[in-house]
């Protein structure tokens, strides 16, 4: 995990990190001498998530960042923001998409505190695509689909620098950073408008039979102990990742990942239960181990699952 912190009253010392912390950007200020711009980042590749402060009216020109990039406003406002052939301004709550990955934005930055997650344009491609359906997926609108798909993506946002960003041993684990940067990208196709083409062709239909799922079912099974992806699982099964949820839904009445999350859960169980008393095995690091890094959540679909603790059965076996 990588973090940085940034803390200046000096609008060109600002101007230097904010072109290098993002992309090459003019910024200005009607009142230069008067203005603290505070910013901290947390990141794991290909993902970063940043908490900014700006006390003072700033306008900024930025080139392409090449990145998704997100903009949730927790105070203050984001005036006149323009890329091509869109003009919009954002206030507290509003989460937006800056621009698309390819194209230069302005605007101004008004006495604002807000967040700024940005990601690899290519994650969308992960969970919504597959090795017959390799094209881009492109995000075709800034603002989101619905106020409840808005919600759900701040609370992955707040979820994601809270409980897995927060602490750089949770963060460190590969199929907590994994799973936790997958369902980021599934939450950004579900708010925003895009490219991916959500339900089965035809062809993704008649590749939905029992001999590809079986496919599928023995990767996960084999490779549960690393961060795969959907579209891992999806050319392992050789079909696109439409067509692997589809099977999943249809024969099995569940999703991928879902299934996956309960392999890795036998794992745990498998874990917790044959760790000896002198081993010093928790119920925390075995929990993380597989992938599981809220120790509460983890307790709960345990406990649902085996109706008993985690610790009765580490405890007793």
């Amino acid at each position: 995990m990588d973090t940085l912190t940034f803390d200046s009253a000096d609008l060109e010392v600002t101007e230097d990190f904010l072109s290098r912390a993002y992309a090459r950007m003019r910024i200005g200020s009607s009142t230069p001498d008067a203005g603290r711009a505070q910013i901290r980042r947390t990141a794991i590749a290909p993902v970063s998530v940043d908490e900014l402060t700006l006390d003072f009216e700033m306008s900024y020109s930025v080139t392409p960042l090449g990145r998704i990039c997100l903009c949730l406003v927790h105070e203050g406002t984001v005036q006149d923001h323009h890329f091509q052939g869109t003009q919009d301004t954002f206030g507290p709550g509003d989460v937006v998409l800056f621009a698309p990955p390819d194209l230069p934005y302005s605007g101004r930055i008004c006495h604002a505190r807000y967040n700024i997650t940005m990601l690899d344009p290519a994650l969308l491609a992960q969970v919504a695509a597959g090795p017959d359906d390799a094209r881009p997926v492109r995000l075709t609108g800034h603002r989101p689909r619905s106020a409840t798909a808005a919600a759900h993506l701040t609370r992955t946002i707040a979820h994601l620098r809270d409980s897995v960003l927060a602490d750089p041993a949770t963060a460190d684990q590969p199929l907590i950073a994994t799973t936790a940067v997958q369902h980021l990208a599934a939450s950004v196709l579900n708010t925003f408008p895009n490219t991916a083409q959500p339900e089965p062709t035809p062809a993704d239909r008649r590749d939905a039979h029992p001999a590809m799922l079986r496919r599928a079912l023995a990767y996960i099974d084999d490779h549960a102990d690393q961060p795969i992806t959907i579209a891992d699982i999806a050319t392992a099964a050789h079909v696109t990742a439409r067509a692997l949820q589809y099977a999943f839904r249809r024969h099995l009445n569940t999703t991928p990942l879902a299934h996956l999350r309960r392999v890795r859960l036998a794992h745990a169980h498998q874990d917790l239960t044959t760790a000896t008393p002198d081993s010093g095995a928790t119920v925390t690091a075995i929990a993380a181990r597989w992938g599981f890094h809220h120790p509460g959540r983890f307790a709960t679909l345990y406990r649902h699952t085996y109706q008993r603790t985690p610790h009765t059965t580490l405890t007793n076996g």
